[in-house]
């Protein structure tokens, strides 16, 4: 079984991980590294979401010449 939370790009795990804790930051969730098991499901939802989103945001700016 291979892991789901891996990047597609090896070279990007640094840069998408510096990406995850400006996220959490901006949040206001207190992500720390290595275990977060105290932090609840929304709150790691939101996280993920946001950056999801954000990096939607980036590619439409790409995609429209801007």
């Amino acid at each position: 079984m291979s892991s789901r939370n891996r990047a597609e790009v090896p070279e990007a795990r640094e840069a998408l991980d510096r990406f995850k804790f400006e996220v959490a930051n901006e949040l206001g969730v207190p992500l720390k590294q290595g275990y977060n098991g105290d932090l609840t499901s929304y709150q790691n939802g939101s996280v993920g979401g946001y950056m999801v989103k954000k990096m939607i945001q980036e590619q439409e700016k790409r995609m429209a010449g801007k």
